[in-house]
């Protein structure tokens, strides 16, 4: 196969896939990371998703990432913003004190899960949404 069959195997692959990545930028933060990615729908409109990964052990020993994930859309970025600089600066201000370490956080959410096993044997429940159709009429 020539590189231009490649590439046109990947754009293809990309464009069944509903969406391509523009843009993407990951933030390691402890024991998080953050992954900003600027996607495109199939009529180009662009939109970001940001999802928080962390690694963790099941009891077998064996690690896996739990993932959660938003979908931010144009038409939300400036609300979005303007909500979320308000909130990190009630935070500041209220509380000044430093951060605790994650170890010592007590999570209220049990039983999530990603479905990204490292050995890739096992798959649980889940399934795969895509949000940049909703609201679309069949085309």
């Amino acid at each position: 196969m020539t590189d231009e069959g490649i590439v046109k195997s990947e754009e293809i692959a990309t464009e069944a896939a509903g969406r391509e990545e523009i843009h993407s930028k990951a933030v390691r933060a402890g024991k998080r990371t953050y992954f900003f990615d600027v996607k495109a729908t199939r009529r180009n409109d662009y939109y970001l998703t940001i999802t928080e990964s962390k690694k963790r052990f099941n009891r077998d020993g064996k690690f896996f990432y739990e993932k959660h994930k938003l979908f931010l859309y144009k038409e939300d970025f400036d609300k979005f913003s303007e909500s979320l600089k308000e909130i990190i600066e009630f935070i500041r201000e209220a509380n000044p004190q430093p951060i605790e370490p994650e170890d010592e956080i007590k999570s209220d959410i049990t039983g999530s899960k990603d479905v990204s096993e490292t050995d890739g044997d096992e798959e649980k429940d889940f399934t795969n949404v895509e949000f940049e159709d909703l609201g679309e009429e069949n085309a």
